[in-house]
């Protein structure tokens, strides 16, 4: 009885400490697929990782939203609304709105940048 009920523990903590791993934000983001998805929706002719082009950098937003609770939430907005965006030069237009439909492939992104 007393091997079961070890079995069972040592089951539990194992099972719990994988839950807490792949639980992990670190864990959750694949750079190499957000990049991709960013260069087939777009986002990099208006983005650049280290360099403003005609929107803002990412490593600009991921310092703009450090450490705000509401940053992923933001961003999931910003990108899925179409919500207006304005240029240096003054006028405004609708921000793209990327085809994808995959919510976790927008998150995968939006962590991404974050990370930067």
């Amino acid at each position: 009885m007393k091997a079961i009920n070890k079995t069972g523990k040592l089951f539990a903590t194992i099972a719990a400490g994988a839950a807490v791993f792949m639980a992990s934000p670190a864990h959750a983001v694949d750079a190499v697929a957000a990049e991709k998805l960013a260069r087939q929706e777009g986002c990099l002719r208006c983005h650049g990782i280290d360099r403003g082009k005609d929107g803002p950098a990412y490593k600009k937003i991921a310092e703009k939203y450090k450490g705000k609770a509401d940053a992923e939430a933001r961003l999931v907005k910003h990108l899925s609304s179409g919500e207006k965006v304005k240029f240096e030069d003054g006028h405004e237009e609708e921000h793209k709105i990327p085809k994808t439909k995959d919510p976790e492939q927008i998150k995968n992104l939006i962590q991404w940048v974050l990370s930067l």
